[in-house]
């Protein structure tokens, strides 16, 4: 595990259920700690980090380089409420964040426009988690639209 991880976040990712196959996502990286912990659990799964800024997206990628060679872990520039998934990606079983504004409710108009787009980058069943309860919290997910097209 990485040594830079405080307890808190060691608590969070512990509370997670996870398991090695996941698809998870993480909103907000930061510098890729806590997806470095979620990585170590996966087997076969793989945890995309994400982060609206370029400078956590470059601490991110640097120092998850051993991950991101054995595939288990990828990182992308996006901000939560624009993220889409890219053509062929799969969607995501787990979400989770941490100190994210859109989901803790400090941003509630803005968490509505990012739970629309978890919705559709995830698969039926997925949850989301967040900081603020005892370490986690589960948010519920909305159910995506379903497609018209003909």
């Amino acid at each position: 595990m990485p040594a830079s991880a405080s307890s808190r976040l060691r608590l969070i990712v512990d509370a997670l259920p996870l398991r090695p196959h996941l698809r998870v996502l993480e909103i907000g990286c930061g510098p890729g700690v806590a997806a470095r912990l979620v990585a170590a659990r996966l087997d076969e799964g793989h945890i995309l980090a994400i982060d609206r800024s370029a400078a956590a997206i470059a601490q991110a990628t640097a120092g998850s380089a051993a991950e991101i060679a054995a595939g288990r872990l990828s990182v992308r520039r996006a901000a939560a409420e624009d993220f889409v998934l890219d053509p062929g990606e799969d969607p995501y079983d787990l979400v989770f964040a941490i100190r994210v504004g859109a989901l803790d409710g400090r941003h509630p108009a803005l968490g509505t426009r990012v739970l629309s787009r978890l919705a559709q980058a995830t698969r039926p069943g997925a949850r989301l988690f967040v900081d603020g309860g005892d370490p986690l919290r589960e948010i519920p997910l909305p159910r995506a639209p379903q497609r018209t097209d003909t």
